[in-house]
């Protein structure tokens, strides 16, 4: 409602004039007069002179966004989720069952009652997301939340038409991506570009099943903001999640787009459309392709993500922190468990555990890297690495600094 309490203030231009509501009549009066109207004729002919000589259309431009779209929009799939739904029907119900037969019929008067009741349950289509080709054999890129409901059954659609089943065949522990797989050959897989090279104000291209209704829809803005850190909910499971180091664009990303690829110029993929802001308009925010590389080669050479872990719990420095805890730095990763979930600081047996971290410890650098809670954040950083990796942390205990050793595991089934 705001933006159009804004618009009306501001009014429309005609011939180079505002006018709004709150505007004086005479302005208008005068426009509109046989001598105002005569003018107003003339400024638009002249502005439309005006525009004609001054827009040139960038052809290139518009067509490496045609070209794009039609050579990623075969590699783009519609992902359908079907679960098993109760069928609820009307049937006959007597509240009065507890009365004897006399009284029954007295309150009861021959009247038939019905109440809802579940008369066994059928496979029905409860949602719809995206995803995109990543190998000619049917391995499918898209967002963990896409395909994580219990239960359900999974469908995909390619844009010529045609309808596989799919399995998911690996999710990642700590990121909102997972990996599904169909039973075909011969499919055009997208190519995957480098998010790292992403700039703020470059052209950005999302393609999706906008809506769980409009497949293969092709919408195109910039991208308007980088390392964001955003909490995502799902509205399917009421779970919500942290995302880290997101991209932030204004290609329209509608619900149903969850899973697509987010494309640059070159028709290369730099990230997956994962969230919206239902708040704004033209707010959207997509994983760094770059994020999902190491799970696409993993799950490609060994059937499974292997993701790094180093098991600890941890809040970022904050200027209060510093204060309540009297830290000795105002950076780093602070370990501290959730005892409102009795979840403790670091996990048992786990690489922290054995290189000797301690609860109240500050981690501020891994292998000379400074963590902060934005492009460098703890989590980001120990998923550059592969299980078994050796990683060297700087450490804040108290007054000293140390240095610690430890060697990442894999991540723990849950």
């Amino acid at each position: 409602m705001l933006s159009v309490f804004i618009a009306g203030l501001v009014g429309v231009i005609v011939g180079g004039i505002v006018t709004s509501a709150i505007e004086s009549p005479m302005i208008l009066k005068a426009i509109l007069s046989p001598t105002g109207l005569s003018s107003l004729g003339n400024i638009a002919n002249n502005s439309a002179a005006s525009s004609t000589a001054m827009y040139n259309s960038d052809n290139s431009y518009e067509q490496a966004i045609i070209n794009t779209a039609s050579k990623l929009t075969p590699s783009v799939v519609s992902v359908v989720i079907s679960q098993q739904v109760p069928n609820i029907e009307q049937c006959p119900y007597n509240p009065f069952a507890d009365l004897p037969p006399d009284m029954q019929n007295l309150f009861g008067g021959g009247v038939q009652y019905y109440t809802n009741c579940q008369q066994g349950t059928s496979l029905q289509e409860v949602g719809e997301g995206s995803g995109f080709i990543v190998s000619s054999d049917g391995y499918i890129l898209t967002n963990k939340h896409v395909v994580d409901q219990s239960g359900a059954q999974y469908t995909v659609f390619t844009n010529d038409g045609k309808k596989y089943a799919a399995k998911v065949v690996a999710t990642d522990p700590v990121q909102d991506i997972a990996l599904i797989k169909i039973d075909a050959t011969g499919l055009t897989p997208v190519v995957i570009g480098n998010s790292d090279g992403v700039e703020l104000g470059e052209t950005s291209i999302a393609i999706g099943n906008a809506l769980g209704e409009f497949r293969n829809t092709v919408s195109v803005g910039s991208i308007s903001g980088l390392s964001r850190t955003v909490t995502a909910g799902d509205q399917m499971t009421s779970s919500s999640e942290t995302l880290n180091d997101v991209i932030q664009t204004t290609s329209a990303i509608n619900p149903g787009n969850s899973g697509g690829p987010l494309l640059d110029l070159k028709g290369e993929v730099i990230g997956i459309d994962t969230a919206v802001d239902t708040s704004a308009q033209s707010v959207g925010f997509a994983i760094p392709i770059n994020d999902a590389k190491k799970d696409i080669a993993s799950v490609l050479a060994t059937g499974s993500i292997k993701t790094p872990y180093l098991g600890v719990r941890y809040v970022y420095v904050t200027a209060d922190l510093v204060k309540s805890d009297n830290l000795s730095v105002d950076y780093g990763a602070l370990v501290q468990g959730d005892t409102a979930n009795n979840e403790p600081a670091i996990a048992p047996g786990s690489p922290a555990q054995k290189a000797g971290l301690q609860v109240g410890d500050v981690i501020i650098a891994v292998d000379g890297v400074t963590v902060d809670d934005q492009s460098h954040t703890l989590s980001n950083l120990i998923e550059g690495y592969n299980v078994g990796d050796k990683v060297t942390l700087k450490v804040q205990r108290g007054k000293d600094v140390l240095t610690v050793s430890a060697t990442l595991a894999q991540y723990p089934s849950s």
